[in-house]
């Protein structure tokens, strides 16, 4: 997470903008069973935004 937070601080993006980005992760991560991230594929990408648009409701920006 660390390394995260250092990459956006870098980009000089808002620390409400970094929050976010690492509540995501976190969630992500969760979702997955506490596996790295680096472990994962696409197929459970598509598995956690299936899920927020179909449980939660969450509508994408495209």
């Amino acid at each position: 997470m660390e390394r995260v937070k250092a990459i956006l601080r870098v980009k000089r993006y808002s620390l409400r903008t970094e929050k976010n980005y690492c509540y995501w992760v976190c969630f992500f991560i969760r979702f997955n069973r506490m596996r790295h991230p680096a472990a994962l594929s696409g197929h459970e990408v598509r598995q956690l935004l299936e899920c927020l648009a179909i449980e939660r409701r969450v509508a994408t920006l495209g």
